[in-house]
């Protein structure tokens, strides 16, 4: 089973999940590729397709969107799941699903979406981000749920081997 895992990320921390989640597919026997999103030139190669993206303003990265936007048809005839990385926080801010979520979904008839709390490091911000953070009280730390992100991508495993089966 040929896995491709893209994930758009900003400052590193969703590429870091990504990157997880292809090593626990590949652990389970998968042959995955872990590609920024602008690197893939096709999807054709691939049985399955995990996409995800950090979410800011409520929306995926641009990157992540014209993957999508390039590779739609491809991707509806695989099977494909999507995450998205951003809220911060107990409870998390934003509680809402990115807003360009569903036409994701929609286009690329993906499996599931699943959304993780983040990671913030006020240092690595710039001024307006900086300024974005303090207006909605965004909580400085890591808050990525690391055996959740696990379990998520060991279920994906389950679902690519009952599908091969």
């Amino acid at each position: 089973m040929r896995v491709l895992v893209t994930a758009g990320s900003k400052h590193g921390a969703t590429t870091e999940m990504a990157r997880m989640i292809g090593e626990v597919l590949a652990g389970e026997g998968a042959d995955v590729d872990l590609a920024e999103p602008g690197e893939v030139g096709s999807v054709d190669e691939y049985d399955a397709v995990v996409i995800g993206s950090a979410v800011y303003m409520g929306r995926w990265q641009e990157p992540v969107r014209e993957f999508v936007d390039r590779h739609a048809d491809a991707l509806a005839t695989r099977q494909v799941w999507l995450f998205s990385s951003g809220p911060l926080g107990d409870p998390p801010i934003p509680p809402d699903d990115p807003v360009d979520v569903a036409g994701i979904l929609d286009r690329t008839g993906a499996r599931s979406h699943r959304v993780f709390p983040g990671k913030l490091e006020r240092s690595r911000l710039s001024f307006g981000e900086k300024a974005m953070a303090a207006a909605v009280r965004a909580p400085e730390g890591d808050f990525r749920p690391w055996d959740e992100i696990r379990a998520w991508a060991e279920e994906i495993s389950r679902d690519l081997r009952v599908g091969a089966a």
